[in-house]
């Protein structure tokens, strides 16, 4: 048997009264994905412990069946494994998005999804002005992007900027937990009001601005933490050899550190625009000698986050339709069963904006075992699924149970 996992990051939500009341994926037109479920037994995944954040760095690692307690350092050095980024022991590592801010508010945690081209050039020029033997910045994917702090100290309170659009940023700037990290802070609020005054005028955001576009004007950190710790998914459940297949660096990261391959696709993008067809194309690819796929899509996140309802639904339905089907297509004719599962990692509410802690719907196809009498994908229908209510790693038990 082999296993793929396709994770819609972000796919759940809540009712919207524009749609009558009904979630996206209620309302979506995603046929394929309702077939799977027809196919397979669903039920509704826990996917963020008790206290901690609901991030999908957090979440990603619950689903693939981590103890987060025990194994998260940070969302930095999971995409520091990505983007070949070595952390050393005297090192602290954190995410440094580009950001907007407007009338001195966090207009949004994108920099309005400023291009990569554009993006080196900042990190660049950021890195020329503010780095030093203790400070590095790495350049990313479009806002995301990486600083390294010497002798930092994770004791801070740190901020995810797609959390607070809205708020004013002085609000949310770093704070020390113990008085051992007020230095920490001191350093990277600094740089933030630094990379400001720099920001402001860089050629980059001229014509940005000329264009009407969300200028990146200043940086932001968050999620800091030192060395990874994580074992491997073959130590925790026996996989031989697997991949990864994101456009995101958390999660190439997260799967480098669990010990598969990270597959690029061209024309992966994190956004609706994505190459579905591509990353479908790979994971076929991947399961002829790959025991495990596990294959993320960004796009549905990133539309709840803009609060745009339609695009969601958008998403959801080119997951279904240009990701899913022909993966199923494909497994259907290969000599050695293949398992299928689906999911979000957490849910992403229109409304809010942001990511919320509820559990989220989950299907799991294994053509050995009898489908039970759910029918449709979403929040609601999985709540009668056969499977129940799991957490921590009986996800992933149950994804390679006989």
């Amino acid at each position: 048997m082999k296993y793929i996992v396709i994770l819609g990051d972000g796919m759940a939500d809540e009712p919207i009264a524009a749609l009558g009341n009904k979630t996206p994926l209620q309302v979506a037109h995603k046929p394929t994905m309702d077939k799977v479920t027809q196919l397979g037994q669903s039920g509704l995944l826990h996917t963020v412990p008790a206290g901690f954040h609901p991030g999908s760095e957090i979440a990603n690692l619950s689903v693939l069946g981590y103890d987060v307690a025990s194994v998260f350092e940070g969302r930095g050095t999971l995409e520091a494994a990505s983007m070949g980024v070595s952390v050393e022991a005297n090192e602290m590592v954190m995410r440094c998005n580009l950001i907007c801010i407007e009338e001195n508010k966090i207009k949004n945690h994108s920099a309005g999804h400023i291009s990569n081209e554009e993006a080196a050039e900042l990190i660049a020029f950021l890195q020329a002005e503010l780095g030093s033997d203790l400070v590095h910045f790495f350049n990313g994917i479009s806002y995301r992007h990486l600083c390294k702090l010497k002798h930092g100290d994770k004791r801070i309170t740190c901020t995810p900027p797609h959390d607070v659009v809205g708020t004013p940023f002085k609000d949310v700037l770093i704070t020390a937990q113990v008085p051992e990290a007020v230095e920490t802070a001191n350093i990277l609020n600094d740089l933030i009001l630094r990379s400001q005054l720099l920001l402001e005028n860089h050629p980059v955001n001229i014509k940005r601005r000329a264009e009407g576009k969300d200028t990146a004007n200043s940086i932001w950190f968050w999620s800091p933490g030192y060395q990874s710790v994580m074992k491997p998914l073959s130590e925790l459940f026996g996989i031989q050899s697997g991949s990864v297949i994101s456009a995101v660096d958390l999660i190439k990261g997260i799967g480098i550190n669990a010990g598969l391959k990270s597959l690029d696709v061209e024309g992966a993008t994190g956004l609706y625009n994505t190459n579905y067809e591509g990353k479908a194309e790979a994971a076929i690819k991947a399961l002829k000698t790959d025991d495990f796929v596990f294959v993320h899509v960004e796009a549905s996140d990133e539309a709840g986050h803009e609060g745009d309802v339609d695009l969601k639904i958008k998403t959801i339905e080119y997951l279904s339709e240009r990701l899913i089907k022909p993966i199923l297509e494909a497994i259907n004719t290969m000599s050695e069963s293949v398992t299928m599962a689906i999911l979000p990692d957490h849910p992403t509410p229109c409304r809010l904006r942001t990511h919320t802690a509820e559990a989220v719907p989950f299907v799991i196809y294994n053509p050995t075992k009898m489908p039970d009498t759910v029918t449709q994908f979403d929040e609601f229908s999985a709540q009668r699924g056969a499977l129940g209510i799991l957490a921590g790693d009986e996800f992933m038990k149950q994804l390679f149970s006989k």
